[in-house]
């Protein structure tokens, strides 16, 4: 067994620093967020513009949730819970169901039992409703599925969060793998293009797996004056060079206010036939979220926790690219 200290970073600006963890279990749950947001910002360098901004104004990065992608097939058993089940055994719950119905999506975001961690917000391309030639490309690509997270891997994440087994680097590499690892073959080329002629987000999935899709910095959380708005913190994106989605997405009370930069794009390992290329593919954003207090039906003052669907609809168009 491992004592699991929350490992100092070299990057000032974690966005769980400010996270006061004194349980083990608390402490390996931040290691595992860690691992999966340093794999997320080596790939999306406009992240590392935003924790210079951040630095520079003096100002603090909290993550307000994480957004991971899946592909719902009946054959592999594989959709939203490919990703929760790791989640649900470290502490995290369902909060809230969302449908998208011109997208063939469904999410649920998670909250953990400590509100002080970020929230989830899981989705599942629902391949069934595909056509026929789409929904075939999706079984042949994922027929090559891993065996899920085990249930005992699952069974030791729940005894270290109910702190009846001490952490260990084995089970943290374990948890990890089952995210940031392409769970399938590399997919063909042409079965991507294809795809994504139909389902951008399902050819997302299909080259990038479980990887996360984006990191969200709560503005509310800045506290300071020139970082204080969604409008301020674009600004200064903008002019420290990082290309910004045009509009902030909100309702009509501004309850949740959204934007997030272009995604990059990187390249991305897929198959030519026998061979395998890397291509240029987009990735990943990083999202801006402010959560402002607003007077309730019943006149009480608070604050806003979930998410609403018509942001994330057009959220969810970030990461469409050239096929």
């Amino acid at each position: 067994a491992v004592s699991f200290a929350q490992a100092p970073s070299e990057h000032l600006c974690m966005p769980h620093s400010h996270i006061s963890a004194t349980k083990d279990s608390e402490k390996f749950l931040l290691r595992f967020l860690d691992r999966l947001w340093e794999k997320y910002r080596e790939r999306v360098s406009y992240v590392q513009t935003y924790e210079d901004v951040v630095k520079k104004a003096k100002a603090t990065f909290v993550n307000d949730h994480i957004a991971f992608r899946s592909i719902a097939l009946q054959s592999q058993k594989t959709g939203i819970h490919s990703v929760s089940r790791v989640f649900e055994a470290l502490g995290y719950k369902a909060a809230a169901t969302y449908t998208f119905e011109d997208k063939h999506l469904s999410a649920i975001h998670y909250e953990h039992t400590r509100p002080v961690f970020p929230k989830l917000f899981i989705s599942e391309l629902k391949a069934w409703e595909l056509g026929a030639e789409a929904r075939e490309i999706c079984e042949r690509s994922l027929s090559s599925h891993r065996e899920h997270a085990s249930d005992e891997l699952l069974a030791q994440l729940r005894a270290i969060a109910l702190g009846e087994a001490s952490p260990s680097e084995s089970v943290l590499d374990a948890a990890a793998d089952a995210i940031l690892a392409l769970p399938w073959a590399i997919p063909q080329e042409e079965d991507v293009r294809a795809l994504h002629a139909e389902s951008q987000y399902g050819a997302w999935v299909l080259v990038h797996g479980y990887n996360v899709n984006h990191f969200t910095a709560l503005i509310n959380s800045h506290g300071v004056a020139p970082l204080a708005s969604i409008e301020q913190t674009v600004t200064a994106l903008q002019k420290a060079g990082v290309r910004m989605k045009d509009q902030i997405e909100s309702d009509a009370e501004g309850r949740l206010r959204q934007t997030a930069t272009q995604a990059v794009t990187i390249p991305t390992p897929m198959a030519r036939k026998e061979a395998v290329v890397d291509v240029e593919w987009p990735y990943a954003y990083f999202e801006l979220a402010q959560r402002d207090p607003y007077t309730d039906a019943k006149g009480t003052l608070t604050r806003f926790e979930g998410f609403l669907s018509a942001n994330a609809t057009h959220l969810f168009e970030m990461t469409k690219g050239a096929a």
